[in-house]
């Protein structure tokens, strides 16, 4: 299964990590969809119903772009089928943040998107799951192993370029330079658009479909995301157009690529939207603790951080404080023993 993930990147750097080959193989950096950067919210602990990044074909949504051309939008974890007639869909009966991929094609509620082609990605930086131990549940945060030499551009570069905002503007979708930050980790979902029946703003809505774990994650859990691993299975995926239903079912399998490390147990309330401590550091998170180190602070949105509230002497003591690398670099440093994660 997956229940929680984490998506810590700010909208512009989501457009550069989320880059794209279209079927000649020439890369794309993806628009946002309007003004969805307004309901996505960078978060260290997302749960279903709140609002996560995915990428999908902009032929959903304009009939005359291109099938694989690809855009970005925010849409609420746990599918709402269009055929939902009450009009409030948290009158659910049913649990549809995830879909297993052996019964895609038996329950209405997921063969409908699948056989219209509504497929799309979910992009996270990684997600959490929870092996039982005799006393309690453990946590673990489960991702793509990460280059260690990569990083972001520097402070100055970090500022926004005449590609950000030809980007904005709707002039270009190209960046000369590659992203070298953290590797997101690309999850097959399946979409649906429901407008409630008394009228209203259509609500966009997904869910993760999942598949039996990989053998290096069966220890933990016998359920998995389904990854899709690298550029080509993400471009299959969302091309509805040239791979159809059946065909893409079969991109559905376990993936043995990802590496994990145990985190706090903070993480099991989803209200904890903040760093957690890891109990091992892992290899891994030198690559991560460089790139904290180089980004610029004013990029990113904290999550949950709100200053509002301090009392002026308190402001004025931490203005004069040194910037930590980041609350990220905090959730992945800890004590203990450095042990290479797992994979």
């Amino acid at each position: 299964m997956c229940g929680r993930t984490a998506c810590t990147l700010a909208p512009n750097e989501l457009s550069r990590a989320a880059r794209y080959q279209d079927r000649t193989g020439q890369p794309h950096r993806p628009r946002w969809k309007d003004r969805d950067t307004d309901k996505y919210r960078p978060s260290y602990n997302k749960s279903p119903q709140s609002f996560s990044p995915v990428l999908l074909s902009n032929r959903h949504f304009n009939k005359d772009a291109p099938v694989d051309e690809c855009v970005l939008a925010a849409m609420r974890w746990g599918l709402v089928p269009a055929w939902f007639r009450e009009n409030d869909p948290s009158k659910m009966q049913y649990n549809t943040s995830n879909c297993r991929s052996e019964s895609l094609l038996e329950k209405k509620s997921f063969k409908d998107p699948l056989l219209k082609g509504q497929r799309c990605v979910i992009l996270a930086n990684g997600f959490y799951e929870w092996r039982q131990t005799e006393k309690e549940k453990q946590p673990f945060f489960i991702y793509f192993p990460q280059s260690q030499g990569g990083q972001v551009p520097s402070q100055q570069n970090a500022q926004k370029t005449k590609s950000d905002q030809s980007l904005d503007q709707g002039e270009s979708d190209q960046d000369d330079s590659d992203w070298t930050g953290w590797r997101l980790l690309t999850i097959a979902g399946l979409f649906d658009s429901w407008t409630p029946p008394c009228g209203g703003e259509t609500l966009y809505t997904y869910t993760v479909i999942t598949v039996d774990s990989s053998p290096n994650l069966q220890s933990i859990h016998d359920r998995m995301p389904a990854v899709l691993d690298g550029e080509d299975e993400v471009r299959r995926w969302l091309d509805f157009g040239e791979v159809k239903s059946l065909e893409a079912m079969k991109l559905l399998q376990p993936k043995s690529s990802l590496t994990f490390h145990p985190v706090s147990s903070l993480v099991n309330n989803s209200r904890n939207n903040s760093p957690v401590s890891t109990v091992q550091p892992t290899a891994s998170s030198k690559m991560m603790t460089s790139w904290l180190k180089t980004a610029s602070p004013t990029k990113r949105k904290n999550p949950d951080e709100d200053t509002s509230a301090k009392a002026p002497e308190e402001k004025s003591a931490a203005e004069k404080q040194t910037k930590p690398a980041g609350p990220l670099l905090q959730w992945l440093l800890g004590s203990g023993s450095r042990k290479k994660p797992r994979t």
